[in-house]
């Protein structure tokens, strides 16, 4: 059952394309724990980077209400590890879920996918 739901959704994902917001789950390669290696990836907005190597992130997810069917705009603040300190406010960066590194860290950032001007 589970197997089945990994490749559907593995299908799902190869065969349409994936539009700005939309959350995507990729896979990443573990050290053969035999865990499952699946971690989330979100894309998001700079808020603050007046911390050092870490920079809090506006992440923005538009869900169907279940009910009255309306497109509702979910926000969440994430704390995201910088490590090089390359992130500033107003970029657009991508996310990668991580073990936990302080209290708020959960996130790494991958990369910068667009400059503030």
């Amino acid at each position: 059952m589970r197997m089945a739901m990994q490749t559907a959704r593995a299908s799902l994902v190869q065969g349409s394309s994936v539009a700005e917001g939309d959350i995507v789950t990729t896979e990443v390669s573990s050290s053969g724990s035999g865990r499952d290696t699946r971690r989330k990836v979100r894309e998001g907005l700079v808020l603050s980077d007046a911390m050092d190597a870490t920079v809090v992130v506006v992440v923005r997810d538009r869900v169907r209400h279940p009910r009255y069917r309306k497109t509702v705009t979910r926000t969440k603040k994430l704390y995201a590890d910088d490590p090089g300190n390359e992130a500033r406010a107003g970029d657009r960066i991508l996310l990668a879920e991580t073990r936990p590194l302080s209290k708020l860290k959960r996130w790494r950032v991958v990369e910068v996918l667009e400059r503030v001007r």
